[in-house]
């Protein structure tokens, strides 16, 4: 029987590359040149620093570009606040990986008011959804990708 995983994943080695772009452009830039700014990667949290909170939504603007760039969906971050912490200001970035349970249980219910022949359970931070016809199942990630859920969405280990 047909089936596939829906999960939302990051790549840490295409996170990797965008990070060090991010650090490269910071280091190249005029407007940054004497300026104690930088980026830090930590597993899936990013840390910021700079000395102003303007060139931290330039170097958030900059991490996204090249998230893009290495093919990395940007709704997968997700910003925290700035802090100040003497003459700098700090800021994290976390990158959603899995599906929570509430998205995984609004994935499963698409899949049932679909009126499409499907079952869709949830395995942990992924949605496996089996059905009888490859077409039903094409159908639905056609629907999923249109849907704007707030978080990437990947379609993984499609069986035939």
């Amino acid at each position: 029987m047909p089936s596939f995983d829906v999960v939302s994943e990051v790549d840490m080695h295409q996170l990797t590359n965008a990070v060090d772009q991010s650090a490269r452009l910071v280091n190249n830039r005029f407007d940054f040149k004497g300026v104690d700014a930088g980026f830090e990667l930590n597993d899936r949290l990013i840390g910021l620093h700079a000395e102003a909170d303007f060139q931290l939504q330039q170097m958030i603007d900059m991490l996204r570009s090249s998230l893009v760039k290495c093919k990395i969906d940007p709704l997968a971050m997700q910003v925290g606040d700035s802090q100040q912490s003497g003459k700098l200001v700090r800021q994290s970035v976390t990158m959603q990986h899995g599906l929570d349970k509430e998205l995984a249980r609004k994935i499963v219910k698409l899949a049932r008011d679909s009126k499409l022949k499907l079952q869709a359970v949830i395995q942990d931070d992924q949605v496996r959804i089996t059905g009888k016809k490859r077409d039903d199942l094409q159908r639905l990630m056609a629907s999923l990708r249109q849907l704007d859920l707030g978080q990437p969405l990947q379609f993984v280990n499609f069986r035939d």
